[in-house]
Order: structure tokens, then C-alpha cells, then sequence
């Protein structure tokens, strides 16, 4: 089998653990996978994005072979294991940590651990269990049930029982998502740390850009059960291919206009529109930091509302005429712009993208 490079932009060169070509699926008249092809390397960690319903959760069913394509193969370690004569679930050296985490409650910390061991003689078995549970932090909780475990700790055990057995790769559906804000930053550092010093190869699902942001090398953005882009975060942040890839990442603030002459007017001032024909409707995207306070007479003319103190620097929330929203603009705190001031507001070429208009 010749060995194809689908993995997109951002990966390193080194074998390929985990190959999707042209992967389809279908449920009746709904398309939940449509010609999916991804490639993902050992020790890669790599998000799966995308709104609910999107084909992320069914994505991970079919890699782990609870779900069978339609059409296309899923190759693990140059082998396909999808399809007619492939290989069975159980068979695949797959780890599943699921939402909800699927602890046994009868089972103490250290025996869900030891689940997937059954074939792993005594000793050895119970070496890994310790190790894994250190590994995590939570060997003193060996003997515990897992009711009596905060949801953290139950993310950790989780996670511990699905590296145990060495899985080639480990699939994590939406893992953080039954936690509080404050437990979730937490775990989630302490989760990248043991992927990391395991060395093991992941594909998680997250419907967080923020999450995909902070713990992948590459993030694989779907929409309607199709890759829209595929690359490092920075890669999707800074050069969003389409309207949907740029707004997913952050709000935008957002100015319909027509090429003439290669640019756009704006109220911001004329801005060149490259890739843009004379006449072309065009629709001029701004992350909030690509938008400044500069001196009144500079820029879009602009009436400050309110100042907000935010530690560091000052928010200004900012009129601006022929812009149905208000804007959020952090300035330093030596600028001496208050409620009822007028600013000039300008742009950065970085965080400004033009697209087509998209319909209602």
C-alpha cells in the first residue's frame, strides 16, 4: 500500500498512524461524512472542530470501527482496517475515552484502570495500573469507587484506563465538557502534559476553538460533515481559508462593500481587496485586534460610549457611523480617551480577510 500524505499543513515528516481516504457516511438522506480524508502521525495530537452536529463524534465511530464508511478506507499503521474483511473494533488497538466517561461504579479506581488488561498476566498488569495512575496523580485513589471522585479526578482515572493498554491511538469525544471553567483549564494542561510524556498519538473531538487552540498540533475544521481546513491552529487563526474558518476562531467585526480599482471603501478608510475583481461585492472581516485607537482625524471617526478597566490595558467601547455594531477596543491606560471623547480608529493587515458576502 502506498503510503499518501493527507495530513495538511504543520505536520511533521515520520510515519503516518492513522490515514482517512475519501471517507463517507451516510444515516437515510443525511450525509454525516462526506469524502472526509485526514492523515495523522505518531505522536501527533490533533482536534477535531466544529459545531454540533457537524460529523466530529461520527468521525471518531468510524475510526474506531463502531461505525463502517460507506465509502472510502481507514488505514491504521499503513494497514486498512475499515470496510469488508477489515478489522473489528476490539481488534484495532484503539482507546475510546468517552463525554461522560463510562467509569464502571462497581469496579474500584484501580480495577476500571485494569479493565483492558485481561490478557496482561498479574504482575505486569498491575505494574501499568500503578504506573498509569501515578502518571496521572491519582495512585492514593487506587482503592476508591468512582462516586466518591470530583469530576476531575474522574477525567483523570478516564484517561488513565485508556492508555493503559498502549492503544496506537487515542480517541477523546468532547472530554472537558462536563466540567466548570475553573477545573477545566486544570485538567486540560494536566491532560496535555501526560499525552505528551506518553508519547501517545490523539484525535480529539471539541466544538471549543479555544480548547483546539491550546492542545493540538493540528486542528481539522468540519462543517456539514466535510473538512473545511486542516492545519496548526496558528495556520487556521491567521489564514482562514473561508468566511466559516475565520468567524469560528473569533467574533468579527464585519463591513459590506464593491471592489473598484482593487480596493474597498470602508469606514475605516479604502483598503486594498486583493483577489478581487472591479465590481465584486466584497465582505471585509476584523478579528477585534485588528482594529487600533490612533489619533481623532485618523482612520474611522469614532464616539467612545464607555472605558472599562481590565488591569493590564483599558476596553473602549466605540460608536463608529455606518457600523450597525459597537466595538471593543483595548488601549493602553496612559490614552486619555473617555466616555464621550472622539478616537480614530484604523486597521492591521493582520486579522483583516476578505470574502464573498455570504447569504442570509
Amino acid at each position: 500500500m502506498v503510503e499518501t500524505d493527507m495530513s495538511g499543513g504543520g505536520a511533521e515528516a515520520g510515519p503516518m498512524r492513522l490515514a482517512l481516504d475519501g471517507v463517507s457516511l451516510r444515516f437515510g438522506r443525511s450525509r454525516a461524512l462526506d469524502e472526509v480524508s485526514l492523515g495523522v502521525r505518531a505522536g501527533e495530537i490533533v482536534a477535531v472542530l466544529g459545531d454540533s452536529g457537524c460529523g466530529k463524534s461520527t468521525l471518531l465511530r468510524v475510526v474506531a470501527g463502531l461505525a463502517q464508511p460507506d465509502r472510502g478506507t481507514v488505514a491504521l499503521d499503513g494497514r486498512v482496517v475499515s470496510g469488508r474483511g477489515g478489522v473489528p473494533a476490539e481488534a484495532r488497538g484503539v482507546g475510546l475515552m468517552f463525554q461522560d466517561y463510562a467509569l464502571f461504579p462497581h469496579l474500584t479506581v484501580a480495577e476500571n484502570v485494569r479493565f483492558g488488561l485481561n490478557r496482561v498476566p498479574g504482575a505486569e498488569a498491575q505494574a501499568i495500573v500503578r504506573a498509569r495512575l501515578e502518571q496521572v496523580g491519582l495512585f492514593q485513589r487506587a482503592e476508591s469507587y468512582p462516586e466518591t471522585l470530583s469530576g476531575g479526578e474522574s477525567q483523570r482515572v478516564a484517561l488513565a484506563r485508556a492508555l493503559a493498554p498502549g492503544p496506537r491511538i487515542l480517541l477523546l469525544d468532547e472530554p472537558f465538557s462536563n466540567l466548570d471553567r475553573r477545573t477545566r483549564d486544570h485538567v486540560r494542561a494536566d491532560t496535555l502534559s501526560v499525552l505528551r510524556a506518553s508519547g501517545a498519538t490523539a484525535l480529539l473531538v471539541t466544538h471549543d476553538a479555544e480548547e483546539a487552540l491550546a492542545l493540538c498540533d493540528r486542528i481539522v475544521l468540519m462543517q456539514a460533515g466535510r473538512t473545511i481546513q486542516v492545519g496548526t491552529g496558528e495556520e487556521l487563526y491567521r489564514r482562514p481559508e473561508t468566511y466559516f474558518a475565520a468567524r469560528f476562531f473569533s467574533d468579527l467585526v464585519e463591513v459590506e462593500g464593491r471592489c473598484e480599482g482593487g480596493r474597498v471603501e470602508t469606514p475605516f478608510g479604502s483598503l486594498a481587496a486583493p483577489g478581487f475583481s472591479d465590481g465584486d461585492p466584497v465582505l471585509v472581516c476584523l478579528r477585534p485586534e485588528a482594529i487600533r485607537a490612533e489619533a481623532v482625524g485618523c482612520g474611522a471617526a469614532g464616539r467612545v460610549l464607555e472605558r472599562r478597566f481590565l488591569g493590564s490595558r483599558a476596553l473602549l467601547v466605540v460608536a463608529v457611523a455606518g457600523l450597525d455594531a459597537l466595538l471593543s477596543v483595548a488601549v493602553p491606560h496612559d490614552m486619555p480617551a473617555s466616555a464621550g471623547d472622539m478616537i480614530g480608529l484604523g486597521t492591521t493587515e493582520e486579522g483583516r480577510f476578505f470574502f464573498m458576502p455570504q447569504p442570509d
